[in-house]
């Protein structure tokens, strides 16, 4: 991503690295960010290599030293941490000039279809093949149990994909609110289970939890994140991650949104005639007590 993690890049150019420095690149991994704070000494003990394989390990990656190294995932941990309010608070109150205000140099829906436009096609072109390809596969699988799980806002996002999903297929649900029907949810979760999880930034705690517990469980899991990647894809199998950019302080939801109808345009056509079947079923099923 543009503006994804530093882990994102690290993994990415673990091919370019020497064998000494991929072992301070994996010991970096496995405590990403935390481990990227610990001192060059640190690093190098827990790699078991020397002190300037660190320093080499950062050049690699473009930095002039570890010290510029720990400042970026500084700014970028700033990133993920930020807020509506805090944006709202970086950006001085609103910038942007409204469409009928003195210095208004496009009007609103021109700027909004602009930087809407650029993070959709920056979005879907940055996606792996194999994830997306792996997420269809997983979500077609009719032997495989789905449950899918959001966020204060992201929760919308896990409901419309599990409605379509439920017309395409059996065994969808949306994990439960109340505390007891989650954990007897959470409970069953096995090898057959599918676990779809929506964390953008201000990740929540039991997103990481929950995939967690599908991964000790034998399970697969999906996560749909921002470019700074949600904490919970430490344990994920397929991370579907998009732009935010939009004019507000409000993260933007669009290039996910064409990532989900991307995901169910494949799952469509993985499921081909059975799709269909179900599809006719669904909307008899709802013809007879009155739905349609």
């Amino acid at each position: 991503m543009a503006a994804g993690s530093l882990a994102d890049d690290i993994r990415t150019k673990l091919g370019e690295l020497s064998p000494a420095e991929r072992k301070v690149a994996r010991v970096i991994l496995a405590g990403y960010p935390a481990s990227g704070f610990e001192t060059v000494a640190v690093i190098a003990e827990r790699a078991a290599v020397s002190a300037p394989t660190v320093l080499r390990f950062a050049g690699r990656l473009g930095y002039r030293g570890f010290p510029d190294f720990q400042a970026a995932l500084r700014a970028e941990l700033d990133e993920r941490n930020a807020s509506p309010l805090s944006l709202y608070e970086a950006t001085g109150r609103q910038e942007t000039a409204r469409p009928h205000e003195p210095g208004a140099t496009q009007p609103l829906a021109q700027q909004t279809s602009a930087i809407f436009t650029t993070a959709v096609s920056q979005t879907l072109a940055e996606i792996p093949d194999h994830d997306l390809a792996q997420a269809i596969s997983l979500l077609a699988d009719r032997k495989r149990r789905v449950t899918l799980a959001g966020g204060r806002f992201t929760h919308l996002f896990a409901q419309y994909l599990a409605m379509h999903l439920m017309q395409l297929r059996d065994e969808v649900r949306v994990l439960p609110d109340r505390a007891v029907e989650r954990t007897a949810h959470l409970v069953q979760l096995s090898r057959r289970d599918v676990v779809v999880l929506f964390d953008y930034r201000r990740y929540e705690d039991d997103k990481a939890a929950i995939a967690q517990m599908v991964r000790d469980a034998g399970g697969k899991v999906i996560v749909f994140t921002d470019a700074w990647l949600s904490p919970a894809t430490a344990h994920a199998d397929v991370v579907l991650p998009s732009h935010v950019s939009t004019l507000s302080p409000y993260d933007s939801l669009v290039p996910t949104l064409a990532v989900l109808e991307t995901v169910i345009a494949g799952i469509v056509q993985a499921l081909g005639e059975d799709a269909h079947h179900h599809l006719q079923q669904s909307e008899t099923t709802a013809r007879r007590i009155g739905l349609l």
